[in-house]
């Protein structure tokens, strides 16, 4: 039996030929098989497959309002492509509907890291020919890093209110990057920012300087008095130690600011993993991002690597550790999209559409860009420039060596870089994983 319906009955409004007998297992083997196992090259192609599927074939919605939909979810932190499969759920089988597609959606590629970090920490750092192939690797997740700083900014300095470019966010995302170098804490550049532009959307034009004014007065008084932060500044402390709780509360803060895509959320998990906590080597983070891009899943996935390598860390190299760890960050990392989602797609329509809430998500947004645009240039540097390990002597040779792998590093960036704003194609990521990957077997062998 098929619903056909142009009325305004809630969730399911504007829908089409909406089925209403699935069961919640129908639900989910449709989302896993379908969607879940085919969850390939980031977000924009997860996506075009749920709308090209759901919308124009099965007609569940129509095209308008998918549109709305999407607009929606991309003013909210976590994965978008989760965020819809969450929605259509919740059409076709309320809120433990909205539960199982999501779940669908996620667990072919939660699976997939799980696999990928268990043999990655059996694989062992030592062994050469895997440091060869992730020694390819890096330099091509950073210019994926790069290149997504432009992306996020097509969108994120487009104002929701006039839908036009906005200048303003512009700024911001200089200012938000200037902070960053700064030290200043990204927290309190997010929560700046917003309320800044909020006021300023509003035309307080002098309550909107006033709140920069004393955030910058703040950061010369705490120099003056303290010193200029280090770059511990930058976090929180919510993951010093990789225990399940702090490993939870990472994945929750994480997830929660994840706005303006995925990457977003990478400058968060670095500070408190890499800089702050030292549990995880900026190296290895770089190869979590990488695995994360080779795999059907949204690219927050990393996360869970993440996790995984902190469990084990912590435990000291007890897998129950490891595989506790990569399961609570990773449910951290997607509870605060379910619990938007679950709310109920009309509620979300109207938080979106309140002029406070929408011009504060924009100021977030746009401080963003400037947050992933530094630490894009951060992971370049570790990507392309490495040095002798500790206590390790080179001579003339091992130097020149050295020297030639990192400039053979930076042309495998530029190159990447290159290829990712030239060629468009689903699996363009994957295949540029694999052939940096086989490529390393020759390079730095």
């Amino acid at each position: 039996m098929q619903q056909k319906s142009n009325g305004s009955d809630g969730g399911k409004k504007n829908s089409t030929d909406l089925p209403q007998n699935l069961t919640l297992f129908q639900i989910f083997t449709l989302f896993f098989f379908r969607f879940g196992l085919h969850a390939w090259g980031g977000s924009v192609a997860q996506i075009a497959l749920l709308k090209t599927e759901l919308v124009q074939k099965r007609r569940w919605i129509t095209i308008a309002r998918f549109n709305r939909v999407y607009a929606v979810y991309q003013m909210l932190p976590g994965p978008e492509a989760a965020e819809i499969c969450m929605f259509f759920g919740c059409l076709v089988g309320g809120r433990w509907g909205g539960i199982v597609a999501g779940l669908g959606f996620i667990l072919p590629g939660f699976v997939a890291m799980v696999v990928l970090s268990y043999l990655y920490t059996i694989a062992g750092l030592d062994n050469v020919y895997f440091n060869a192939s992730f020694r390819a690797l890096q330099p091509v997740v950073a210019a994926m890093v790069l290149r997504a700083v432009f992306q996020i900014g097509q969108h994120a300095f487009i104002s929701s209110k006039t839908k036009a470019f906005n200048k303003v966010l512009f700024i911001l995302a200089i200012l938000g990057a200037l902070q960053s170098a700064l030290r200043i804490n990204y927290f309190i550049t997010l929560g700046v920012f917003g309320i800044f532009y909020n006021f300023y959307s509003r035309g307080w034009r002098w309550a909107a300087g006033a709140v920069m004014l004393l955030n910058y007065t703040g950061y010369i008084l705490y120099v003056v008095f303290k010193g200029v932060p280090s770059p511990t500044a930058l976090a929180l402390g919510i993951a010093t130690v990789p225990d399940m709780p702090h490993l939870l509360a990472l994945g929750l803060v994480a997830g929660s600011l994840s706005f303006g895509g995925a990457y977003t959320s990478i400058p968060f998990i670095q500070a408190e993993a890499v800089i702050l906590g030292g549990w995880l080597a900026k190296q290895t983070f770089l190869d979590g991002i990488a695995l994360g891009n080779i795999i059907p899943a949204p690219l927050v996935i990393f996360s869970t690597f993440v996790g995984f390598q902190g469990g084990h860390t912590y435990g000291e190299g007890s897998l129950g550790y490891a595989f506790g760890g990569c399961a609570l960050i990773t449910l951290g990392m997607f509870l605060p999209c379910f619990i938007f989602t679950i709310m109920g797609h009309s509620l979300l329509e109207r938080i979106c559409r309140n002029e406070t809430m929408a011009s504060f998500f924009d100021g977030i947004t746009g401080s963003v860009v400037g947050i992933i645009a530094i630490t894009a240039l951060d992971i370049l540097k570790a990507s392309v420039v490495h040095l002798p390990k500790p206590g390790v002597v080179l001579d003339g040779e091992g130097w020149l060596l050295l020297a030639a792998q990192n400039t053979l590093s930076a042309v495998i960036f530029v190159m990447a870089f290159i290829v990712l704003n030239s060629v468009r194609h689903q699996y363009l990521s994957v295949l540029l994983i694999v052939v940096a990957a086989i490529a390393g077997q020759f390079l730095f062998v």
